[in-house]
Parts: C-alpha cells; sequence; structure tokens
C-alpha cells in the first residue's frame, strides 16, 4: 500500500498521463478488428419542444459524431454521411461543416455529408505516438427531429472518401459505428449532388471561378468583393489550404508572399512531374498566402492586365467608390494523382482574409453556385460562363469588451461650455512599461479649446493651468494619453430657434498620411434635420439612415501626416486636419434637444473601424456663445495655418 507521502508524490501531469494512456488502451482495445478509421454516431440527449403535433411531434436532438484514425495512413479532408431518417433540421455542428457549403440551420432529412473545419486532416497514430487529439474528431451535432420520441439514430454512417471501403454499420442502443478498411481500388458511392446552392451576402464575399479546365492543370480567377457600407480593407492578405497537393505555376494581378518552390522540388509534385522546370513555380505551400501589387503593375503584360487588379491591397467601401470596392487576381493551379482528368476540380478550403485595418473576419467553407457570367472582352453583346464556381463568405468578427482596442478616438466640445471632453484615457490601448509615470484607469481630464491642436505631450502645461482657473483637483499620477493616430473633434457651433450647426475636425496624429480616408457618423435624431456640408463631401446613408458618410472632396480626400512647427525647436508638432462645417434644420426633427445631447453622435467610424467616444457630454447650455467664437478662431487658424505650410512647401 502506498504511503501518504508516496501519495503526494504523484504529479497532475503524471496523474493525466496515467488516464491517457488508460483512455487509449480503451479506446484502441475497444475496436481490435478495425485497423482504419472507425465512426461512431452516439445519441446522448433529446426531449419534446413545442408546439405540441400528434402527428409529427417535434423534439430537440443531440448527438455527438466521433472519427477516429486507427489505421496506417493519414486520413486527407474527412468527410463522413450521416444518414439521418426522422426529418432532421440541424442546427449546429462543433468542428464540422457540410460538405456542400450549406448554411446552418439547415434541412438534413435524407442524410447530409459532413467535412473537418478547421481541422480536416486526421494523423495516425504511429506519427503521433498516440495522440489522440490529433488522431481523431469530434462534432456534437445539436438540432430538431420529428416523430421519434426514443433514439433517433441515423439510417447508416459511412465515409465519403475515396480509398476506404466500409463495412455495414452496426447499431446498439444510443449508439452506431462503423470501420472503414483503407483500400486504393475503392471509390464512395456518395455524391454531393449537382445542385447549386445560392448565392449569398457578407461583409466580404470571394468568387472562386474556374475559366478554363485542362487534364492536369486549371485557371482559376478570384475576386474579392467588400459589400460592407463602411467597411475597408487596407493591404490585404488572402490565405486558404489546398487540400489535395496543388500548386500555383503562374499568376496575374497579385503575387504570393512567399514565392518558393522547394516543397515541390523535394515532394511528391517533384516525383510526379518530373520533366517540369520548378524554377519558374510560385508557390508549393500548403497554405499560401496572397498580396496584392501595386497599380505600377497594373499593365504589365507579364503579371498584370487583369481588371480590378494592382491596388496597393486596398478595397473602398461601395458607399465610397463601388468601382474600387472589389479586387481580382487569376491564377495556373497544377493538380496532382489521382484527380488527372479535366473535371475534376476541387476547390481550396479553409479560407481566410486579413486587413491592417479594421477587424477580423471569419469565412465560410466553399459551397458551389451557378457559374460567373463575364462579358465578352471583344465588345460583343454577349456572355461567357465560368466552368465552376464557388463562393466563399466572410463575415466581421466582432471582439469582446476585453480585447476591444479602438484605433481613433473623439472628443466633444461645444459653443455653451468653455471645457472640452477628450479622448478617453487609453482609448487607443496603453502598453505598460517600468517607467510609466500615468494612470491608465484615471478619467482624462478636461481640456481648454486649444489644447486640441497639439500632441497629447505638449498637453499638461495648459490642462494643469486650466484646472487651476477652474478650481479643479489634479489627480497624481494624472491620466494616460488616448495613444491614437486619428482623433475627430465633433464641436456643437451654434443652436438657434429654426436649427443648429456642428463642426467636425479630423486629425492625424501619425507619421504616415493617410489617401482615400472615409468617416461616418450616427446621430440618432438629428439626421433628418440635415442640410449641408460644406468642405466635405457627405450624404446620408439609406441604411440606416441615422449615419452620415463623410469624405474629402475630388482632389482633397488626403488627411496628410503629422509634420514639424514653424520653429521645429519651440514649436509643437502639427497634425494633419481637415474639417468642415454641418448644417441642420430643426424643421423635419422636432422637438430636438440640441444641448442635452442629441447633437452629439452616438457612434463615428473611421475608415470602417469605430472610435472610442467620450462617455461624458458638454454640459451648461447657459454659458456665453463668446466661447463658440474662441473655440471657431482656433480651429480656423489651424486650417489656414496647415494651407500656408503646404503651399510653402
Amino acid at each position: 500500500m502506498l504511503s501518504t507521502n508516496t501519495k503526494m508524490a504523484i504529479s497532475t501531469p503524471t496523474l493525466l498521463s496515467i488516464l491517457l494512456f488508460c483512455f487509449l488502451h480503451t479506446t484502441f482495445s475497444q475496436s481490435p478488428p478495425c485497423n482504419g478509421i472507425l465512426i461512431t454516431y452516439n445519441y446522448t440527449a433529446g426531449f419534446q419542444i413545442p408546439p405540441v403535433d400528434p402527428v409529427n411531434q417535434p423534439y430537440r436532438f443531440e448527438s455527438r459524431l466521433t472519427v477516429l484514425n486507427n489505421g496506417p495512413i493519414e486520413l486527407k479532408d474527412w468527410r463522413v454521411f450521416v444518414g439521418f431518417k426522422h426529418g432532421e433540421l440541424l442546427v449546429s455542428a462543433t468542428n464540422a461543416v457540410l460538405a456542400d457549403g450549406a448554411a446552418l440551420p439547415v434541412n438534413v432529412s435524407g442524410g447530409a455529408v459532413l467535412s473537418g473545419s478547421p481541422v480536416t486532416d486526421l494523423k495516425t497514430a504511429i506519427e503521433t505516438a498516440g495522440n489522440v487529439n490529433q488522431m481523431r474528431a469530434v462534432v456534437d451535432l445539436v438540432g430538431t427531429e420529428f416523430g421519434e420520441p426514443n433514439i433517433p439514430l441515423p439510417d447508416n454512417i459511412t465515409l465519403a472518401n475515396d480509398g476506404y471501403l466500409c463495412r455495414n454499420s452496426t447499431a446498439q442502443g444510443n449508439n452506431m459505428s462503423v470501420c472503414c478498411i483503407p483500400n486504393s481500388d475503392a471509390k464512395t458511392n456518395i455524391t454531393l449532388g449537382e445542385d447549386y446552392s445560392a448565392l449569398q451576402t457578407g461583409d466580404v464575399t470571394i468568387m472562386y471561378d474556374v475559366l478554363m479546365t485542362y487534364e492536369r492543370n486549371y485557371y482559376a480567377q478570384v475576386t474579392i468583393s467588400n459589400l460592407n457600407p463602411f467597411g475597408r480593407l487596407e493591404n490585404w492578405k488572402l490565405s486558404w489550404d489546398w487540400m489535395e497537393g496543388e500548386f500555383i505555376d503562374s499568376m496575374r494581378g497579385a503575387y504570393p508572399q512567399v514565392v518558393d518552390s522547394g516543397d515541390c522540388i523535394f515532394g511528391n509534385q517533384g516525383q510526379f512531374y518530373e520533366k517540369f522546370d520548378f524554377s519558374k513555380v510560385l508557390s508549393c505551400e500548403r497554405r499560401p498566402t496572397i498580396i496584392d501589387l501595386p497599380p505600377t503593375r497594373a499593365n504589365d503584360t507579364n503579371i498584370g492586365l487583369v481588371p480590378f487588379c494592382c491596388r496597393n491591397g486596398t478595397i473602398l467601401p461601395p458607399s465610397m467608390d463601388p468601382k474600387r470596392s472589389n479586387s481580382s487576381f487569376q491564377m495556373q493551379v497544377y493538380k496532382m494523382p489521382p484527380n488527372l482528368n479535366r473535371t475534376h476540380i476541387s476547390p481550396p478550403r479553409n479560407w481566410a482574409i486579413n486587413s491592417t485595418v479594421g477587424p477580423g473576419y471569419q469565412c465560410t467553407q466553399p459551397f458551389r453556385v451557378v457559374p460567373t457570367l463575364f462579358p465578352d472582352l471583344s465588345g460583343l453583346p454577349t456572355h461567357t460562363t465560368a466552368v465552376a464556381t464557388w463562393q466563399v463568405i466572410c463575415n466581421e468578427t466582432r471582439p469582446t469588451a476585453e480585447s476591444k482596442k479602438s484605433s481613433c478616438c473623439v472628443s466633444f466640445s461645444s459653443f455653451f461650455n468653455e471645457s472640452v471632453v477628450p479622448c478617453n484615457t487609453c482609448a487607443c490601448g496603453c502598453e505598460r512599461r517600468n517607467d510609466d509615470v500615468c494612470s491608465a484607469t484615471e478619467p482624462a481630464l478636461l481640456l481648454p479649446a486649444e489644447a486640441l491642436l497639439v500632441p497629447f505631450d505638449n498637453r499638461t502645461k495648459l490642462a494643469k493651468a486650466f484646472a487651476d482657473n477652474n478650481r479643479r483637483e489634479l489627480p497624481n499620477p494624472l491620466p494616460c494619453g488616448d495613444n491614437c493616430g486619428v482623433s475627430i473633434n465633433w464641436h456643437v457651433l451654434s443652436d438657434y430657434e429654426k436649427g443648429w450647426t456642428a463642426r467636425i475636425t479630423l486629425f492625424n496624429w501619425g507619421d504616415a498620411s493617410i489617401a482615400d480616408w472615409f468617416a461616418s457618423v450616427e446621430l440618432d435624431k438629428a439626421m433628418l434635420g440635415l442640410e449641408k456640408t460644406y468642405s466635405m463631401d457627405g450624404k446620408v446613408m439609406p441604411n440606416p439612415n441615422n449615419t452620415l458618410f463623410l469624405q474629402g472632396l475630388s482632389g482633397q480626400n488626403y488627411l496628410v501626416a503629422e509634420k514639424n512647427g514653424s520653429n521645429p525647436k519651440n514649436d509643437p508638432r502639427v497634425p494633419g486636419s481637415q474639417q468642415t462645417v454641418i448644417s441642420f434644420t430643426k424643421k423635419q426633427t422636432p422637438g430636438i434637444h440640441v444641448s442635452r445631447g442629441d447633437g452629439f453622435p452616438t457612434k463615428v467610424y473611421f475608415n470602417g473601424e469605430e472610435c472610442s467616444l467620450p462617455t461624458i457630454l458638454p454640459s451648461g447650455g447657459s454659458r456665453a456663445a463668446v466661447i463658440s467664437v474662441i473655440f471657431t478662431t482656433l480651429l480656423s487658424f489651424l486650417a489656414i495655418f496647415i494651407l500656408v505650410e503646404r503651399d510653402t512647401c
């Protein structure tokens, strides 16, 4: 019997190792005859749900599908057919997607093929030393079935991959299982059907069009479209996974981020294509990353001449410029055995698109749609269809409150209060350093109007003097800055019986100028009264109609970078800026209270990213209007100064 000390000596990692060994031993010992792919379906729970229907009563079902590779070879792009037979509506599935690309919830009565996502391949016990997490896929299914109150097992389950011979599935109690043995001559009789899925919309859509196909290679065109009216992609990067050993020989309109043919030369591709010149192959990576080309290559006869190509990775929102809201490129793709026929085309999977601005994106697996129609390039009134087309939908991922970090911020000011409500402390994040002498949690200090015109590091003296004049106590340590590259000031300029005005000023505190900028402002109660924007191009969006879309006037849509003042030794650096006055009428918005909050935005976006808004509004609507004159004079002086500086450069 173990002593107390010996028992205590058994560490947690040792205990976990013992449990893992027991699990592996049990798993392998329970299915000794299956030296291939073991598929199990386990019904775990279910109950009756409304409405009550004596003829076709709906029930919730919860099941677990497990795919375990007990064989000697890795299972690539696993697919399993589940023969649902109780009118099932599949609502959710973890670690898998429907192979035909259909979005959940979906009716799967009659059966459905599930494929792995994001993990598509199952390794062997040999190459992982029995690591079950790399050998198996566990899919938890939740849905609705009809008419079966007890155990709604499927009619059958089987592997839908070629190269495996599956026995008849067996059922016992809540479980069903089947073993599939490797057999190179076996062909699955499971097909995904020839029906096309309906075209879908999302924040970003990707079309994968096969233009020409041959026995060993095909030509494809990839088109990225930005459908988000306020979204923007900058320096986009597109990646995917090849599932059948494909490689990219040539491209037009874009290029791999890394050009490398080494994986082909030393891999299966080099063995099969023995006489192929791999020195010109662009990418043999299983997961290549594609980047856009600069505009100077748009008419390049070797790598350009593709419509909508070569925009330096910039895709604008359609509300700003529909002609610049998409990007395209073409590539020649070589295939590998046993898929050497012109009708076998498998699109890449696990797509991802990234941008240096804006949110992240989550993309679906590709699903087949009606082939794209292309206009005839010679000008004839005809169209040419793609050989085959797949669509991928990518939607913005919403960050959690803890991880959300803005890249722009907003300050509020008004004619009825001398204090400016500045950007929030650490609005765009604060890096913790050992020499920090500021507080990341202390609210930002109210500022005088002139403080908005200088960088944060030059505001301390102004902020302290302003606090002393208004008899406000200063915290110790003082709050940190907003750390934003772009700040926006919204100033309520006037409020009178029949209308009111506001001024919006954009400041660029960064080292790089911003081309083709745009901003949008949400005014929940005031937008119906919009009359005119004077120094910017402004328009109210149709949906939602509480949003004002702003961009620079023609030839002026360029927010210059921060630069040195007239006397760099004494003067603070000067931000690039643009501003406009916006006028509103109260005729369409009776009962509006401008000074009580209706005149301030509820959301502000810059280049598609939501900006941090102050948590308080300016107060004291009875203050003298002379403050407005001072503030207006300061901002106007700034605009004139920048124009003079620009003309003298």
